[in-house]
């Protein structure tokens, strides 16, 4: 939805109608997550995915009828024999769709849903798929405010309650209610779609194989700043643009920075006076994941000096290092992709197996 929402925004503040069509729920190997989205606007102009491919056809006749009816559909695609290349998944999965007219006048505050986005203000938005309720009605839920309604005061009430709650964790999924809002009925299916700031990757060390993680890092969608205490090396002209670059020494700049569990954080300089603060500030801190270069005898030591500065083994459990998977890698670039590879892998539970060695789903729940 952040690729495609500048083409959404335009469209919407010229008063256009388009049909949005967004993931609400998968199933087996389906190709893409909830959340992900596909619209048709003016011209029959098409941006944005559901499902690299497969069901894009169907779905963008889906899109132009619902502009023209005005009402909000709800459409599975599954696998099946006779239509796989046609309509299905190739892929055996299952995605269900829900497909709504979106201008000024069916949903008023997308605008200002849009405008949160772009600016990386956390908003969760709130949208009833199935049910007794206005299908494609939308609730804007904020940390400290709501605009919108789904039809109903009560089923609005509980609805922010739960939103706020998956904001906080960055989660996007299906809820059920009552038709006023009751916890042990799901008579209306609503989808919350979570918009949380993006997360961040610091990388220590303002080294070559620094501006390769910043890379793949801004790729992979992080919010990435680069911090290095040697003002030589810690200039923005060495990295890619959109990179954060900080001349500070690593520990305090660490130190006055807010993490989450949502935080990479990448030590590149493999150096004891940089490392070993950084590392004791960075391993008693929520993060996603804490990765340290260096040989193995830098290990060694390294791991010596962070139990002097009395780590527990818990702790010192969190530190990922040598960094990266063992992918043979050898260049910058190369080294980039070990580690995002080891990113990737612990974000998802992944064993970093090569898949024709794998059997059963390639993507588990």
């Amino acid at each position: 939805m952040r690729e495609i929402l500048p083409a959404l925004s335009a469209w919407y503040a010229a008063g256009v109608p388009f049909g949005l069509a967004t993931v609400v729920a998968v199933s087996r190997s389906a190709p893409r997550d909830p959340g992900a989205a596909m619209a048709v606007g003016p011209g029959d102009e098409v941006v944005g995915s559901v499902s690299g491919g497969c069901v894009e056809g169907a779905v963008f006749e889906l899109a132009q009828e619902v502009v023209a009816s005005g009402e909000a559909r709800l459409q599975t695609f599954g696998y099946s024999d006779e239509d796989a290349f046609e309509v299905g998944l190739t892929c055996g999965g299952e995605i269900t769709l829900l497909v709504r007219p979106v201008s000024p006048a069916t949903d008023p505050v997308f605008g200002e849903v849009a405008g949160s986005v772009a600016a990386g203000l956390p908003v969760t938005v709130a949208t009833v798929t199935d049910g007794p309720a206005p299908r494609g009605g939308t609730l804007a839920v904020w940390p400290d405010r709501v605009a919108g309604s789904l039809g109903a005061d009560g089923l609005d009430v509980a609805v922010t309650a739960d939103a706020r709650g998956e904001l906080a964790l960055g989660a996007t999924g299906l809820r059920h209610y009552g038709p006023h809002g009751e916890r042990r009925e799901d008579a209306v299916t609503v989808f919350l779609h979570s918009f949380a700031p993006p997360p961040r990757m610091l990388v220590f060390g303002a080294i070559d194989y620094a501006a390769a993680v910043a890379r793949i890092g801004d790729f992979l969608g992080y919010r990435v700043t680069v911090c290095d205490a040697r003002p030589v090396f810690a200039t923005p002209k060495r990295f890619p643009r959109g990179v954060d670059v900080v001349v500070d020494w690593p520990h305090r700049y660490l130190q006055g920075t807010d993490t989450d569990e949502r935080t990479v954080i990448c030590v590149l300089t493999h150096d004891p006076k940089f490392d070993v603060p950084l590392l004791q500030e960075a391993l008693r801190r929520p993060a996603a994941y804490i990765g340290a270069m260096g040989s193995r005898r830098t290990h060694d030591d390294r791991m010596k000096r962070l139990v002097e500065t009395g780590l527990t083994d818990r702790e010192l459990a969190r530190l990922r290092s040598p960094v990266g998977l063992d992918l043979g890698a050898r260049t910058p670039e190369e080294v980039a992709v070990s580690v995002a590879a080891e990113i990737v892998a612990l974000r998802w539970g992944g064993t970093g197996t090569p898949l024709t060695a794998t059997a059963g789903a390639i993507h588990p729940h």
